[in-house]
């Protein structure tokens, strides 16, 4: 079994878009990775996924009804009900404050990665009250839009990326107003995270409770939006799996995400339509253009057959 080689602070807004639901998962089942605390961050407001006032919470009782499912003690912590009021302005919260402790640590070598599937308010929270952990972690985000020269915004794109609009204020201010280095996978990234139906009935739903409890919260999701009028077709998008690549799955010599391609440029402003604007002398960030499909959809399958074979 191998030992922890990083550890991964998973921030997610859980009581939405269950991709989250498989990320989790998968890195409960990564043991290359050692998860000190779940947070479970809002949406943006009257999301329709969860429209209440308490989406921290909700997240957190999702967190624990997998962890449940999974026979797992996990640490959770709730982030912000809210999003920022401006960039510069931080949200005291548990989440917040819990990061700040875990970056400050001194009695690990652990690299430690925030894998963020939402939006980035605890984030920027931490960050603006204790600048100093800018130095001590990598952002890994799920979210933000094409960047000019590397892809277009698919047909009928949202004007703001979703993961975006649900804090703008907070993105600009990790983006514009801290020294973290982030590793993005864009919309046009994250895209590429396609399962069909088929295959999670084969490679999911099968895999005792585990798979079947995951292969049900999409289920849930097809009624949803069948109820909005809409038709999700034959495919998913388990958008953010790649924070389980870009961490756990990283290389065995010279670690690092080696089967994904990125390119690496001035981190830009962000403004607040959630449009980027070139600043030249930003802090150089990663945005991931490809991601390895295969190693992460594969690895998946695999630990959930060798858990429900060991449950």
């Amino acid at each position: 079994m191998p030992s922890p080689r990083a550890r991964v602070i998973v921030d997610n807004d859980f009581s939405g878009d269950p991709d989250d639901l498989f990320q989790l998962a998968h890195h409960l089942l990564s043991p290359s990775v050692e998860i000190p605390f779940v947070i479970g961050s809002h949406l943006a407001p009257g999301d329709g996924f969860d429209s209440s006032a308490v989406q921290a919470e909700n997240a957190v009782h999702k967190v624990q009804e997998l962890a449940d499912v999974m026979g797992r003690k996990v640490r959770t912590v709730a982030g912000s009900n809210t999003g920022l009021k401006d960039p510069l302005t931080p949200i005291v919260s548990d989440a917040a404050t819990a990061i700040i402790e875990e970056a400050m640590r001194e009695d690990t070598d652990l690299p430690l990665y925030v894998a963020l599937g939402g939006g980035l308010t605890e984030l920027a929270s931490a960050l603006l009250l204790e600048p100093a952990i800018a130095g001590r972690l990598t952002a890994v985000w799920i979210g933000g839009p094409e960047h000019e020269g590397l892809a277009v915004p698919p047909p009928g794109g949202s004007p703001v990326e979703y993961n975006l609009n649900i804090d703008v204020h907070a993105g600009r201010s990790v983006f514009n107003h801290s020294a973290v280095p982030i590793w993005q996978v864009p919309r046009d990234a994250y895209r590429q995270c396609l399962v069909s139906t088929a295959e999670l009935e084969v490679r999911v739903r099968p895999m005792g409770a585990l798979g079947s409890y995951l292969a049900g919260t999409l289920d849930g999701v097809r009624t949803i939006v069948a109820g909005w009028g809409g038709d999700l077709g034959e495919t998913y998008v388990l958008g953010d799996s790649p924070l389980v690549l870009l961490t756990a799955l990283q290389s065995g010599f010279e670690p690092d995400p080696s089967s994904s391609s990125y390119v690496s440029r001035p981190t830009p402003f962000l403004m607040e339509d959630g449009s980027y604007q070139a600043n030249p002398e930003g802090r150089p960030m990663r945005v991931y253009t490809g991601i390895d499909n295969r190693l992460m959809f594969e690895d998946l399958y695999a630990k959930l057959l060798l858990f429900a074979q060991a449950s």
